[in-house]
């Protein structure tokens, strides 16, 4: 992956000097820390969500039973979140059964937890952008059999959208967001400007780091993932520096790439 980060002037390793922080853990922050460090930089893995247990447990134990025995055409995933959670409670997915992601994040997560994804969306992702490549990806199976899974604060779009194309959908609060405290010695070293870049992959990321980091110093470079992320910082006042080009976590460090070079 390394040959996709050369830049213009040719330096192999372009973030030598950067302390970037990395905001979630799990396979998806293990692999994005070793692309940073393939590049130079030197990563904070500071997980700063998690999730909790949803109030209805029993409705989520039940559905991924089902899941496993191969009642449903199609699992809907709409977070890295959502995947730790099938990773917590070691979900298997029957083997027909097909696996829809939100967005490149989402997919990544799948993949390095060892689900499969069938589709993703190539330019939106978003709830509305999976749903505009579902209807052309599946163009005549009315009813599928769909499972969705999100979290408590998500707006059920996407079981809306599916569910008025004629679709038979269960929706299941599959987690609570919950802030994780971050080290007192990262807020230290983020308040005095010793990291050169924090990332933001998410609008919960984006609160967390506005409320246990911010201010953010002007020298720090505030990278988010995509469009819709940016928008949910700037909404609660969290300044943007950076966006990625593409939803993804090559496209992120990318970004970080394209501002070093300009420094």
């Amino acid at each position: 992956m390394t040959s996709h980060y050369k830049t213009r002037t040719g330096l192999a390793k372009p973030l030598t000097g950067w302390r970037v922080l990395v905001p979630r853990g799990g396979p998806w922050g293990d692999h994005v820390a070793a692309d940073l460090r393939a590049q130079g930089a030197q990563p904070i893995v500071a997980p700063m969500i998690n999730f909790a247990p949803t109030d209805d447990a029993p409705a989520l134990e039940a559905a991924l039973a089902r899941l496993a025995a191969g009642d449903f055409d199609w699992m809907t995933v709409t977070s890295a979140t959502t995947v730790d959670v099938l990773s917590s409670h070691r979900a298997v997915v029957a083997p027909a059964t097909r696996i829809a992601a939100v967005g490149e994040t989402t997919a990544a997560a799948l993949v390095a937890a060892g689900y499969r994804v069938d589709i993703v969306p190539s330019e939106d992702n978003s709830a509305r952008g999976l749903l505009a490549e579902w209807e052309a990806a599946t163009a005549g199976e009315v009813p599928l059999r769909i499972l969705t899974l999100r979290s408590e604060i998500a707006k059920p779009l996407l079981t809306e959208g599916l569910r008025r194309i004629g679709h038979e959908v269960e929706s299941v609060v599959a987690y609570r967001t919950i802030g994780v405290p971050v080290d007192q010695r990262v807020v230290a070293d983020v308040a005095a400007g010793k990291v050169q870049a924090l990332l933001v992959t998410s609008g919960s990321v984006a609160q967390q780091v506005q409320d246990q980091l911010g201010p953010i110093p002007e020298s720090t470079v505030v990278a988010c993932i995509g469009p819709r992320t940016a928008k949910d910082a700037a909404a609660i006042g969290l300044r943007v520096d950076v966006v990625a080009d593409a939803p993804s976590a090559e496209s992120l460090i990318l970004a970080l790439v394209h501002v070093a070079e300009s420094r």
